[in-house]
């Protein structure tokens, strides 16, 4: 049997790089992915250092600081030795065209399709993102029909439109389908996610270029916003984005925003905002059941041309429940040891692959479980603990009980005992609650669905996402 280490000495350096960059796709942010990663080049390799071309020097500045260690513990592992990384400001990369490579990666799925526009810009959009390549299912069909509308008619239906869900679920899709079906009709369309937002206002800001700012993002047909949550806080970012706000709106212009959870839950979001996007439509995207499942693993399966079998395409969607892009991270690694290996592939082999790619399972501890909510609602844990009533508060203490409850074997007294030496009573009553508001109620599942997805993933991972 072919060992790690056999396999990881048959990739060339590209192949590493781009191995790593599939990687970290799947643990990062994709805000955070697509604004600093996503257009590195492998400059050169030479005595164990890769050296990674950024696109400016902020860029190489903001992977350095920030990305460095979690790239290097990466690369290290897809190598199968230790290896450093340094970052420059952009080179070409060192083979070109780039082969095909042993996680799935293609060159296309990275270069974004430059759509002409009237004011001679142009704006990025993923040609292979349309409506579609879109799995539809029963968690994502209204959004999804309700976006191709606003594609068909901007500015007249369903203006703004706020998009939310858990990472992975399509939310980013989507807005490139609108922008891509608008273009076609010969409109002016700007994609972003918020943090280029933010950095370009702060370049425009240094560079005393405003106003250059303002006719970017105020002379466009449709302005599509992803991961607004990262707006949050920063006041002078949100500031701009009002005025650029009420500007297309008044000229009934469309906005597109998506967002990880519904505008009222945005911790630090303006209130003229909040008001501005619940005065439009807001959508869930839920996470796919499992036919919708089978068929995004079908679907991925038919592109790639490859006959996964369909046992273990059941196996990935029995495993992978609640994000997409893992999911098709999953099926990636299986093609990609089936086209290094020239075997297919077998349920033990995809169990492994399973295993060694997703999050441990293992129970959190309960001081884990308490800080997971605490960071998400943006609270001091002691005050879950304390006697506040306050519905800022005591939301995030009945959630932090019926997390105890589900993730861990404490009974009511012990979680009592816990949460503040609290009856077992008080328990019960938490819990029972918030299990039934996530039958009726959106936003109270995306809260309990976000925070386990939070407290699956790596420390390191939490920090930079």
């Amino acid at each position: 049997m072919t060992n790690t280490s056999d396999r990881q000495d048959k990739l060339t350096p590209l192949e590493a790089w781009q191995a790593t960059l599939g990687e970290l796709q799947l643990q990062l942010a994709k805000s955070t992915f697509d604004a600093w990663l996503k257009d590195t080049t492998l400059v050169a390799a030479e005595d164990g250092v890769f050296t990674i071309g950024a696109r400016n020097s902020y860029a190489r500045d903001w992977l350095d600081n920030r990305m460095r260690g979690l790239v290097k513990r990466t690369l290290t592992r897809i190598v199968g030795r230790q290896v450093d990384v340094r970052f420059i400001v952009d080179a070409k990369p060192v083979e070109s065209p780039a082969p095909k490579d042993l996680i799935g990666y293609d060159p296309s799925e990275d270069a974004q399709a430059q759509v002409n526009r009237p004011n001679g810009q142009a704006c990025a959009l993923n040609p292979r993102y349309t409506f579609e390549t879109f799995v539809v299912g029963n968690g994502n069909r209204v959004p999804y029909e309700i976006s191709r509308a606003v594609s068909e008619r901007p500015g007249m239906a369903y203006n703004p439109l706020f998009l939310y869900g858990g990472v992975g679920l399509g939310k980013t899709h989507l807005l490139h389908a609108i922008g891509l079906n608008a273009a076609q009709r010969g409109l002016n369309v700007l994609y972003v996610p918020s943090e280029q937002f933010t950095n370009d206002l702060v370049c425009a800001i240094r560079a005393r270029t405003t106003e250059e700012f303002r006719n970017k993002y105020r002379s466009v047909d449709v302005l599509l916003l992803d991961d607004i949550q990262f707006i949050a806080g920063k006041d002078a970012s949100q500031e701009e984005f009002f005025h650029t706000f009420n500007a297309l709106h008044s000229a009934n212009r469309q906005i597109v925003v998506a967002c990880d959870r519904p505008p009222r839950d945005v911790l630090g979001l303006d209130e003229r905002l909040r008001s501005r996007f619940e005065g439009g439509l807001v959508v869930e995207i839920a996470p796919p059941d499992f036919a919708a499942r089978m068929a995004i693993l079908q679907a991925k399966s038919t592109a790639r041309a490859c006959s996964v079998p369909m046992p273990i395409l059941e196996l990935i969607a029995q495993t992978v429940e609640t994000n997409v892009r893992e999911l098709e991270g999953a099926l990636n690694r299986v093609i990609a040891q089936w086209e290094a290996l020239r075997q297919p592939p077998t349920l033990e082999t995809t169990q492994a692959i399973l295993k060694d790619m997703l999050p441990s399972k293992g129970r959190p501890s309960p001081e884990a479980i308490l800080q997971a909510v605490a960071d998400y609602f943006g609270v001091d844990p002691q005050d879950m603990l304390g006697a506040s009533r306050k519905q800022q508060i005591a939301l995030p203490r009945q959630i932090a009980m019926y997390l105890l409850c589900a993730e861990t074997d404490l009974s009511l007294a012990q979680v009592g005992a816990f949460m503040g030496k609290r009856d077992h009573t008080t328990v019960l009553h938490g819990r029972d609650k918030i299990r039934d508001l996530m039958e009726t109620d959106a936003a109270i599942r995306l809260h309990v669905q976000t925070i386990r997805e939070r407290m699956r993933q790596p420390a390191a991972v939490r920090q930079t996402a």
